[in-house]
Formats: C-alpha cells, structure tokens, sequence
C-alpha cells in the first residue's frame, strides 16, 4: 500500500524576489531614448519624489520610502509605451547604496520588476505551498463506466482557503518567470495527492517543458517522490501542452528521453491547438495523444471540426496511438467521437474536476 507523502518544501521558491518593496532604498532607471524622461519627470515632480539624473546616460534614480517602490515602478510603467517599457531597465538597491559591479546581475526589465512585484500573492502561495489538487477522470469512450485514469489538475488557494483557479496561476507565473517554481510544487503536489487518495489506473501530471532546465536535476525530486509513494512508473503519463513546447524541440526530447527511460509515459496534450501539431507528434511520438477540447465542442454539429477531427483520429488509429477526447460537454459530442473510434473520453459531461476522485461514472448509452 502507498504511504500518504507530504509535499516537500526544499528549494521551492529559492531567490523568488529581485528585492524587498517594503523597505527605503534607491530605485535605479536606465530608459532606451532621452524621450522618456520628458514623460517621467513631471510624474516624479507631482508626486515630490526626490530623484537625481544620471550623467552618463538617459537614466535617474529615485529615492523611494518603505513600501513605496512597487507603487513609483508601476505609475512610471504606466506612462512608457510598451517597446519602451519592454527595454527599460531598473536596479532596487537598499539604503542609499549606489550600484556596484555584482549589483549588475540583479538588473531586469522594468516591465518584469512590475510584474515580479505584482506577483507577492503568488509567491506567498507558493512559499506557503497553499496548493491542492483536483481529479477528472478519463474514461472508455465505448463504455463510460470503465475509469481507465485520472488527470490531476492544479488548484491554487487564497489565505482564506478560497480556490484560485490555474488560469490565473499560470498567467502570473509566467510573466513573473515563475514557471519552474510553479511547475516544481504542481508535479509533487499531484503526486502526494495521488498517493493519499491510493488512485487506481494511470495517473495524468501536466508539465511545463519551459520551466525544466536540465531534465535530470530538475525531475529527481519528482522520480523520487513517485517512489516514496510506491506508484510504478509505467501508471504514470506526463502531458506536454503543444501550444506550451519550447521552440528547441531537442531540449524538448531531452526531457521526454530522460521520462521514457525512467519507465514513464508521455502524451501529447491539445493536439489541434497549435499550428506544429501533425510535426509534434511526427518529433515526439507520444503515448497517447489527446484532443484539444476546442476540436470537440460541437464537433457533432460543425462540419468544419468533424472533418479535421476525424482526420486526425484516423491518423491516430493508423499509428496506433490511443486518443484521449477532451471537454465533453454534450451526448452528441459524445456519440459523435463513439462513433468515429476515440479511444478514451473527458470532460464535463462525464465528470467535473473534484477534490475527492470519483469512482463510479454513468453508462451513457450508445
């Protein structure tokens, strides 16, 4: 029997700020044109900031009270069009400490510094690993009472215990670079929950191909947890989202190389979301592949998506690949992908995402 794991803590959100917002220092700005200090002064003379200009080039610093960097950063966001932001580049130094060589690797974007400090809700919950995990079932698409796996999915909670949903989580995450402290707490928090719940079948773990540098010692604590937990390797498939592949598709490789070798099975989430799917599954010849649920809404009724749909699924058949049909919402949906050979079947019809997994879903007739 598989023991209940916690999830660890270790390194989870080692060097997650570029600098404390709630303490007095020197706000350093280095702009791309001369242009942008006509936008920003005026700003910083209304709000009796005292600043001084840089000499040697379009740049000031500015001198910020406790708690007040994150709010002078953002309203001089705000006045730069978005290039400029994009190139702009700041420097939060404690005290009246001016920059100093090893200063200079902690110089990001100002878009990024914002976005990094509108992120202290994020990486609370991260630090706090306020974190849970809901399962969906995924079922046989001609029998719907046969749970073949669960997909495990991300849900974020608010210091009121109140859901965030990953949406949200996601898109923060990724603009504050965030992702691999994200991706990290997601895979060990599915599989403590897995584990507590002593799920039956295969077990469906998203993850973020961006935010694994080097596969082999970012994914040890992972391989390790699934151990601990006692869950054979083979029950385990990892999603990679096709909209979400990073253009090296050699790193990609890698990190499906190093899965695959350590037992794990692989599927290729969203096929039909992106314009490389036919060349993703050509490269990664996944395990399963699964159909991006956009294909299947109203596949029974547009014309249009029931013939790239059935396309698609021949092509999977031909390969011998099984597929999975995601977002069901419907009966004619589901007779429909019944009707043309889709292995397995998702979504809201069958089974929403719950806290506690569901063991018994209704046979819907044929």
């Amino acid at each position: 029997m598989s023991q209940s794991l916690p999830v660890s803590k270790t390194c989870v959100c080692h060097n997650l700020r570029d600098g404390s917002s709630g303490e007095a220092g020197q706000l350093f700005i280095w702009f791309p044109v001369p242009h942008a200090l006509v936008k920003v002064i005026p700003f910083l003379k209304q709000a009796a900031l005292d600043y001084a200009l840089m000499q040697e080039r379009s740049g000031l610093n500015v001198t910020c009270k406790p708690g007040q960097v994150q709010e002078v950063a953002a309203k001089i966001a705000h006045l730069l069009a978005p290039r400029e932001l994009g190139e702009t580049r700041v420097l939060f130094l404690q005290g009246m400490a001016q920059p100093q060589l090893h200063d200079f690797s902690d110089i990001t974007s100002l878009q990024h510094f914002v976005e990094r400090n509108e992120s202290d809700w994020l990486i609370e919950m991260l630090t706090s690993e306020r974190f849970t995990t809901y399962f969906q079932p995924i079922v046989s698409a001609q029998d719907t009472a046969q749970i073949y796996a669960y997909e495990l999915l991300l849900r974020g909670l608010d210091a009121d215990g109140n859901l965030v949903l990953p949406g949200l989580i996601l898109d923060q995450a990724t603009k504050a670079d965030l992702l691999p402290q994200l991706d990290r707490v997601a895979r060990l928090s599915a599989i403590a929950h897995a584990s507590q719940h002593q799920l039956s079948g295969r077990i469906f773990i998203n993850f973020i191909p961006t935010a694994l540098y080097d596969p082999v010692s970012c994914l040890r604590s992972t391989v390790e947890a699934i151990d601990r937990a006692g869950i054979a390797h083979e029950r385990i498939v990892f999603e990679v989202v096709e909209t979400d592949t990073p253009q090296d598709l050699s790193h990609l490789k890698t990190v499906l190389k190093y899965y695959r070798e350590a037992g794990f099975l692989v599927a290729l989430d969203d096929l039909g979301a992106g314009y490389s799917s036919l060349n993703l599954l050509h490269q990664l010849r996944p395990d399963f592949i699964k159909l991006d649920m956009a294909l299947i809404r109203n596949v029974d009724q547009d014309p249009y998506k029931a013939s790239i749909t059935e396309k698609l699924l021949e092509i999977a058949q031909a390969l011998g690949v099984p597929t999975i049909a995601e977002g069901i919402e419907s009966i004619g949906e589901l007779h429909w992908l019944q009707k043309h050979g889709a292995t397995f079947a998702q979504g809201y019809l069958l089974a929403e995402p719950s806290a506690i997994p569901i063991r018994e879903i209704p046979r819907y007739p044929r």
